[in-house]
């Protein structure tokens, strides 16, 4: 007797959490680089991981 479709293809769930949390944060910085533009935007993101380090 063949597996069910849902047994065959079931992923744990953190993949599945991890890819969600990549997707929302593509999604914002893609919304925000529409909004601010391409040069603020690179500006931002360099002195938000400067003021990391």
């Amino acid at each position: 007797m063949p597996q069910p479709l849902s047994s065959r293809l079931a992923l744990p769930r953190p993949m599945v959490a991890a890819a969600a949390l990549v997707a929302v944060l593509v999604a914002g910085a893609v919304v925000l680089w529409a909004y601010y533009g391409t040069a603020v935007f690179y500006e931002m993101v360099a002195a938000g991981i400067a003021s990391c380090l």
